[in-house]
């Protein structure tokens, strides 16, 4: 892999150029003219001077943008102001909320103070733009899709880990990316029962044995390697057995993002995968000048070398086998049952067949475990769930095999569904880039607790905005003044016509063009999970008393705003939503096993 200098070094020297030399320049031109000899003295007016440049030049661009935003019958969108230069102590006080505040309450309390749905945080006086407005969406990713695309700096960030990836490129080789991708998540492939009750029998077997020796169970983690192991066969055609590793010991496994905590050969590429994952959600936080501390070394190399060493021998096997059909007169597999042999059949290059694994993997891996793991949340909560969820599942498939047919029948299984996908969204944000012309939003009351006005919002070119899907399908003024309360009946009662007015209020899954390809394969897979589990279990409690120190929400979080207040976990996010860390202990009784879900 490349050296981190020979991938930024283009763009900081340009930076360079841009922020320090050329204010260089001018500021010998105006000693010359002043016939002022340039010495070390001179040093701290020099620096004075390029901030003097930098504010000039931010008040310049700022005048045009108002001047074109007028012109178009458009206005900017409130700026955030901080008490120092540049909103430093803006960006100091996000990377302090990531680490500590409840997901996404840093920006929902910025919307709330500025009462607006769509701001620009000004970062190092760079435009950053941030959206809950669900019509700013819809436009960012619909009816607006070809203003906007991932951007220069997005895929830069990530492009060790995903490379030339489906969710790492734009425009003809994104769309050859999905073409390639599209066929294989067709409605074969997506109720593929037979391989999902492969894994959740082995899934099932762990919890009741530790159910009946009344142990714990990092109910996470194992959800984590259930849906691995999944797409793995699915997508490599290879067992991991990560099922079959050592599980961790729940309150001894470090309290860290990581949901694999093995030290196993499988652990080590879990816990690579989900490290890659990490340095990007860093990257992103540090803003525009996070190859600055990339100068050296680059954070993500180790992980991924990891990573290859796992994957890169399989796409080259793959290649192989492609060949010797060629050799022996066969022009292409007879079965394609595995994603690495799909894709083989349409490059010869490695490189390209790993970088489309590993984005799928992403997707089809962190989408289920996500939801697994909050719907389980959910049913230690609200033992009502659990009955009526058992009642929908025993009155329409009973205690056989769950069938397409029967499963598209579970109504309040699949509003369970819908409710933890609305309030914990597997990628509560995500972030686009306007391309090389200025944007005017379609207009939008911007509802955030008051009306304002009906104003179009104006984006700059080359602009990035961040949506922020988490606090949009928790929005009141699109659900209700109980929007922040896990209720699944609002998805079968009078409440659904908000959603079928405004289905933009819920895109788990996104929206537009890059809809989700796979989002019918979760969905089934998670449903015939729940179904299993709930055919052998039916009662589930949290067990704080085992989790690790910290990992409780704080005391702070009880006087906090909506489900802050009544949380009992930390629910956080890296690309891809997830809770600190989670585990189970468990007690058998006559006919079903109560199991304790607790996370750490």
């Amino acid at each position: 892999m490349a050296h981190p200098l020979s991938r930024y070094r283009l763009r900081l020297l340009n930076d360079f150029i841009r922020i320090a030399f050329v204010p260089f320049l001018i500021f010998l031109f105006i000693l010359s003219v002043l016939h002022v000899r340039p010495g070390f003295l001179l040093l701290p007016f020099y620096l004075p001077f390029v901030f003097s440049c930098a504010l000039v030049r931010n008040f310049y661009s700022d005048y045009h943008r108002r001047q074109d935003a007028y012109a178009r019958g458009a206005k900017l969108p409130p700026q955030v102001v901080g008490r120092w230069p540049g909103n430093l102590d803006v960006l100091i006080q996000r990377r302090r909320a990531a680490q500590s505040d409840y997901l996404a309450e840093f920006y929902h309390e910025l919307f709330q103070k500025y009462e607006s749905t769509t701001l620009n945080l000004k970062l190092l006086w760079i435009d950053m733009y941030i959206t809950m407005d669900q019509e700013h969406i819809k436009y960012i990713t619909a009816t607006g899709f070809d203003r906007f695309w991932k951007g220069r700096l997005i895929k830069e960030m990530v492009e060790p880990f995903l490379g030339a990836g489906i969710f790492n490129r734009d425009d003809e080789e994104w769309k050859a990316h999905r073409s390639l991708a599209r066929p294989f998540f067709s409605r074969d492939r997506a109720t593929d029962f037979e391989l999902f009750e492969r894994y959740t029998n082995t899934t099932l077997t762990i919890i009741s044995s530790l159910s009946a020796s009344g142990k714990a169970v990092e109910v996470q983690d194992l959800f984590s390697r259930f849906t691995l192991d999944a797409a793995a066969a699915a997508l490599f055609g290879t067992e991991l057995d990560s099922l079959r590793c050592a599980l961790p010991v729940p309150g001894q496994s470090a309290g860290t993002r990581m949901k694999i905590v093995t030290t196993d050969k499988f652990g080590s590429f879990a816990q690579a995968f989900e490290a890659c994952q990490d340095v990007y959600m860093g990257r992103i936080t540090k803003g525009y000048f996070w190859p600055i501390t990339q100068i050296t070394h680059d954070d993500m190399t180790p992980h991924v070398k990891i990573i290859e060493q796992c994957i890169h021998p399989m796409a080259a096997r793959a290649v192989e086998r492609k060949a010797e059909r060629k050799r022996v007169g066969m022009t292409s597999a007879e079965k394609q049952d595995v994603f690495l042999d799909h894709l083989a059949e349409h490059t010869e290059d490695p490189k390209h067949i790993q970088d489309q694994l590993l984005n799928i993997l992403l997707a089809g891996r962190d989408t289920t475990s996500c939801l697994l793991t909050f719907i389980t949340y959910f049913m230690a909560l609200y033992p009502d769930v659990v009955r009526r969820m058992r009642a929908d599942i025993m009155e329409h498939v009973g205690s056989g095999v769950p069938t397409s047919e029967n499963i598209k029948a579970l109504r309040y299984v699949r509003a369970v569904i819908n409710e933890t996908l609305r309030l914990f969204p597997p990628v509560p944000h995500n972030i686009r880039e306007t391309r090389h012309e200025p944007v005017v939003f379609p207009k939008t009351d911007g509802t955030f607790g008051s009306p304002q006005d009906n104003d179009s919002i104006y984006m700059p070119a080359n602009t990035p905005i961040m949506f922020i899907r988490f606090l949009t399908q928790r929005n009141q003024a699109l659900w209700g003044s109980d929007a922040e309360q896990f209720d699944p009946d609002r998805w079968l009662d009078d409440r659904l016509a908000r959603f079928l007015q405004n289905p933009m209020m819920y895109t788990p899954f996104n929206s537009g063009p890059r809809v989700c390809i796979g989002q019918n394969y979760a969905l089934n897979q998670a449903t015939y999970f729940l179904v299993r589990l709930l055919q052998r279990f039916d009662s589930f409690t949290l067990a704080p008393e085992c989790q690790p120190e910290g990992s409780l929400p704080p005391q702070g979080w009880k006087h906090g705003r909506g489900r802050q207040a009544i949380e009992q976990i930390v629910p956080t996010a890296a690309v891809s939503t997830y809770v600190k860390v989670c585990s189970t202990t468990s007690h058998h009784v006559p006919s079903y096993s109560l199991i304790h879900y607790f996370f750490r």
